[in-house]
């Protein structure tokens, strides 16, 4: 992925007396029709203030869940309601996405006004990318904005087929996150340290290979650690472990050795026989764990490890926590390494940024979250791109 700069932005759009198709990430936890986090509606509120305040009139597209055809219980309906107390403004809502009752909605609108549309994936031909949709679409608008990264890692109809057949621009949180991820790995400060950590190497051989050439320092945590461990003829008992990676492990070492990219291993553990919040466990070498124990969190030697390195880093790029941060006190170096990038951040030393499901919740956890440069709440396409793939909803907006 290139510079922002590359990509077309609402700095180049004529949007006053526009129809502008937003995409946006409104796909929020709900229990008992009440949002429970609005951060991803947050998000995307500069965005429609911005275009409203410019006399567009705002056409928002979104998904919610993995509906299999219509289905009431993942209406969108609720959500106009939270969007717009979030907003300070009324955003209507149509119960369709396109046809009469959809046109009917957006000819109503008036410069500055907002209409949410329902859920794009009511209509199966919406993860088809099916060409009629994608025209059937474009006739609701002028204009296409799209400010969902989150779904950029997928060639739908509403995240990137309407940007070939419409105008199309990033949205203010998409403009962000691009130049975020920009700055953080195309031509970042060095060194560079990133952080991957999570259960399993299985999940992350892209991220990983992909790393170890881009990056000057891996730091690589939780039960993915494990198995590099035992790759390298450790006994790691009962930890989580994919033994059948070894091989793999070690090629990844070489690959590392090659570019020149420092692989940075836990030497110390916090072991235990049970899993379990508060279990009895103690402070073992990775070269001292017992047959019937599991490591579940990175010793405090391994955290000063990561500190120390961090002291000299200009870039940190985290996916994933050191142990099993839910359970007290397998959180400990989690907590304790994402409070030093955070202090680092702070004093203006360092650019952090992190993203992934597990790594929100757990800079969360830390009270870290707001200090860092930017944290994505992309999971899927925050991965993808740190794998280096193209995202096709970002490749869409290429100028």
């Amino acid at each position: 992925m290139s510079e922002a700069s590359a990509f077309r932005t609402l700095d180049d759009a004529e949007i006053a007396n526009k129809r502008v198709l937003v995409r946006v990430d409104l796909n929020v936890p709900v229990d008992n029709g009440r949002v429970t986090d609005d951060t991803r509606i947050q998000a995307v509120l500069p965005t429609i203030r911005e275009i409203s305040d410019k006399g567009g009139k705002v056409i928002l597209l979104a998904h919610f869940g993995r509906p299999k055809g219509e289905d009431p219980a993942l209406s969108l309906a609720p959500i106009a309601g939270e969007v717009a107390s979030r907003l300070g403004r009324p955003v209507a809502f149509a119960p369709a996405t396109t046809g009469p009752v959809a046109e009917a909605a957006v000819a109503r609108l008036q410069p500055g006004e907002v209409l949410l549309l329902e859920n794009t994936r009511f209509d199966k031909r919406e993860e088809k990318n099916d060409p009629d949709f994608v025209a059937a679409l474009a006739r609701l608008g002028d204009l296409y904005v799209n400010d969902a990264f989150a779904t950029a890692h997928r060639a739908h109809a509403s995240t990137e087929g309407l940007a070939h057949k419409l105008p199309a621009f990033a949205g203010r949180c998409m403009q962000e996150e691009i130049e975020a991820l920009a700055r953080a790995l195309e031509k970042p400060q060095r060194p560079v340290l990133a952080v991957v950590g999570g259960a399993k190497v299985s999940s992350k051989l892209d991220l990983l290979g992909n790393l170890v050439a881009k990056v000057d320092i891996l730091v690589i945590g939780g039960g993915m650690a494990n198995t590099f461990l035992a790759a390298q003829g450790k006994n790691v008992g009962k930890s989580l472990c994919e033994h059948e990676l070894a091989g793999t492990a070690l090629e990844i070492l070489d690959k590392a050795r090659a570019a020149s990219c420092e692989i940075v291993l836990p030497v110390d553990a916090l072991a235990a026989t049970e899993f379990k919040a508060n279990a009895a466990h103690r402070v073992a070498s990775v070269d001292d764990i017992r047959p019937d124990e599991m490591m579940l969190d990175a010793g405090p030697a391994s955290v000063e490890n990561v500190v120390a390195r961090l002291e000299d880093a200009k870039t940190i790029v985290w996916n994933g926590p050191f142990g099993a941060f839910e359970l007290p006190p397998f959180d400990t170096a989690t907590v304790a390494v994402a409070r030093a990038a955070a202090e680092r951040t702070d004093a203006g030393g360092l650019l952090s940024v992190a993203g992934g499901g597990d790594t929100v919740a757990a800079l969360n956890h830390a009270g870290v979250a707001g200090r860092f440069t930017y944290v994505s709440t992309a999971g899927g396409a925050f991965l993808e791109w740190l794998e280096g793939k193209a995202l096709p909803g970002v490749e869409a907006l290429r100028r």
